[in-house]
């Protein structure tokens, strides 16, 4: 039997930053005050969450009290200056290793900044430490427990990031995402998060892998839109992309007219509860004047549903292929430390082959087409975050074979990782006392408006409890 939790999205009160920032530019609370009430809950709960790779205490109180000489000044560097930040540890910091949860790079020491960190740090945030990855941003788990019950996964590849911010230890997390890493430990962890627009934020040495894009988790969604907006004002999208559009203050809730019900594959996998929970939360929304359009009402909409009916498949492809040479020069090198679960990845990346690799692109590609082709029909299209709240997880079973997906199913977010779409995830349902996120996804650039779509629906709709 699955274990129960304590959350209730009704009453459940995120770490925030935005709405302290008052308070410091009135002298009266400081960031290295808040800071320092961050590393008490991180004292507290870290023994048990297990969300943090490397913490560094020292640069962190230094930048924390560098943010509060500013506002004393009335000079901050911008809104998220003071606030304390994990940075996913596949990204580098110059002055914590990036060990990408494998084995093969244990105290590995870039003195690098991804251009992510270093653009932070230019904004004054707080580069507090490096959070849990699965092992290469893939599937094998690193230690991270779900934050509302350690016997379930945080999910990943984001772990650490979703944990942290479910847990109050800090009010936002850097993750990134290629088949399901943020929004499914988003939708576990209680998080708000933006996976944006393919390319809209600077990946840095995350270049390697088509579907790769970076995003955030935080306690509420000015938090989650400020970090990423300040991100991409100093670093921009990745070569040969745009960039993040949008104000650079948090877009303004935005009442949608018309809201497509995205199922995907995984459809079949949610358990009844969960369906209950998404059901009454779509009633709320017709009960709003919110028009919900299914398959079964559009051919377009069955067209779309049926060019993502195998996302997991195409993005494990793809990634596979993608990553087979530097995976199979990373077990050359560091012989028996690469999991088993990652070289079963590269075996299948190799046998893939080119002619696989290229079918797997040209449905990816027919996929967008007929996402494009839905545009006019409705403001965005409305899902589940994951099939259900977090599953157990305590472990792979000696003697038995490895877990399928010891992170969780991702099936509701491989078609948006495939479709390089932008989408949210908002905290508003419980299962049995576990987290389960409602996404908002939009189509290519409108990132602005699926957040402004994502506050609404957090503002205007109740937060819906299913205990079965």
């Amino acid at each position: 039997m699955k274990g129960r939790g304590d959350y209730d999205p009704a009453t459940f009160r995120p770490l925030t930053f935005f709405d302290a920032v008052p308070r410091f530019i009135e002298a009266l609370d400081t960031p290295r005050r808040y800071l320092e009430r961050c590393l008490e809950n991180i004292e507290a709960r870290e023994p048990v969450v297990r969300a943090w790779a490397a913490l560094n205490l020292a640069g962190a109180r230094e930048a924390a009290d560098a943010a509060t000489r500013r506002y004393a000044q009335g000079a901050p560097l911008s809104p998220i200056d003071g606030m304390p930040i994990g940075i996913k540890d596949l990204f580098e910091t110059r002055d914590m290793p990036t060990q990408m949860g494998c084995e093969a790079y244990a105290g590995n020491q870039t003195g690098r900044d991804a251009p992510v960190v270093r653009a932070l740090r230019e904004a004054g945030a707080v580069v507090l430490g490096k959070t849990v990855t699965t092992e290469l941003g893939m599937s094998h788990p690193g230690p991270t427990t779900n934050p509302f019950n350690p016997r379930h996964t945080p999910g990943g590849s984001s772990s650490g990031s979703g944990a942290a911010v479910g847990a109050g230890m800090v009010p936002a997390a850097i993750g990134s995402q290629v088949g399901g890493s943020i929004i499914r430990p988003a939708s576990y962890c209680a998080n708000h998060a933006l996976k944006p627009t393919l390319g809209a934020l600077n990946r840095g040495e995350r270049l390697g892998l088509s579907q790769a894009v970076l995003g955030t988790h935080a306690g509420c969604p000015e938090d989650m839109w400020l970090v990423a907006i300040e991100v991409a004002r100093r670093t921009g999208g990745d070569p040969g992309y745009p960039g993040l559009f949008g104000p650079f203050e948090t877009p303004q809730p935005v009442r949608p007219q018309r809201l497509i019900v995205m199922e995907t594959e995984s459809w079949k996998s949610v358990d009844s509860a969960s369906h209950e929970a998404f059901a009454r939360l779509l009633a709320q929304l017709g009960e709003q004047g919110v028009e919900v359009v299914r398959r079964s009402d559009s051919l377009l909409v069955e067209s779309f549903e049926q060019s993502i009916a195998q996302a997991k498949a195409i993005c494990g492809a793809i990634s596979s292929y993608e990553l087979r040479w530097s995976t199979r020069e990373l077990e050359e090198r560091h012989p028996g430390k690469v999991s088993a679960r990652m070289l079963a990845r590269m075996h299948g990346g190799q046998a893939l082959g080119i002619d696989g690799y290229r079918l797997r692109l040209q449905q990816r590609e027919e996929a967008r087409r007929r996402q494009a082709a839905v545009a006019p029909l409705a403001d965005a299209m409305i899902s589940l975050s994951s099939p259900g709240p977090a599953p157990e997880w305590l472990g792979d079973v000696p003697g038995q074979p490895l877990a399928a997906t010891p992170t969780g199913d991702y099936g509701f977010n491989a078609a948006t990782s495939m479709l390089g779409a932008p989408a949210v995830s908002v905290p508003l349902l419980a299962v049995n006392g576990m987290p389960l996120g409602v996404q908002i996804v939009g189509q290519p650039h409108e990132d602005a408006r699926a957040v402004g779509i994502a506050r609404w629906m957090a503002a205007a709709l109740q937060p819906v409890r299913i205990d079965a």
